[in-house]
């Protein structure tokens, strides 16, 4: 009765308007399309986001939970070699193609702490020609894995410019090399090709 002629259209035109979608964005002059929720109902709304979040220590125990749940995941990943959940930097179709390149084949690098043990052995037995052994073979041994290693990051960036043209290649042979230097049972993520297998 007392409410003017302007007001009684816009509020017509808010309930002609079309329900939109809230993803999309709306023009500030246009009508919201939604009823403004009551003061209750906005506090009671609250209130159930505040109650959810929980103490210090209810917190701090459920992001451990969250963790070693994450960890076991990337545990089982390592294992496994399911991609979802392995650590960042063994991520990726190129780091994949790497890990695969290095595990099917020998590396003298893998065989280094075997040498070194035996090695290191024959240098602490007191005769010289013994001792002269152990430098000569310390010296091969370094000439190798070098060697070895030159060829091994020459062959795998050749392949991964053939078949990831168009991908980030950085750090790949890097990762393949540090991977060549462990012991193939202790390698992580654990090998999924055999020896002499083509990746």
């Amino acid at each position: 009765m007392f409410r003017s002629r302007a007001k009684d259209e816009k509020a017509q035109d808010a309930d002609k308007a079309p329900v939109t979608d809230s993803s999309q964005p709306r023009h500030p002059e246009a009508p919201k399309g939604r009823p403004t929720p009551k003061r209750t109902a906005a506090q009671s709304q609250r209130r159930s986001v505040a109650n959810t979040s929980t103490t210090r220590k209810e917190a701090a125990k459920r992001q451990r939970a969250e963790r070693r749940t994450a960890m076991e995941r990337q545990r089982q990943a390592l294992a496994s070699g399911d991609e979802r959940y392995l650590p960042a930097r063994d991520k990726g179709p190129v780091r994949r193609f790497a890990r695969d390149f290095v595990d099917s084949r020998f590396n003298i690098a893998e065989f280094f702490l075997p040498m070194a043990v035996v090695i290191l052995a024959l240098s602490m037995v007191r005769v010289a020609s013994l001792q002269n052994v152990a430098l000569l073979l310390w010296l091969v041994v370094i000439v190798l894995i070098v060697l070895d290693s030159f060829v091994t990051s020459f062959r795998l960036k050749k392949q991964l410019n053939e078949r990831f043209a168009g991908e980030n290649k950085r750090g790949a042979v890097a990762y393949a090399l540090m991977r060549s230097l462990q012991m193939r049972r202790l390698r992580l993520p654990k090998p999924q090709v055999k020896r002499g297998e083509r990746p």
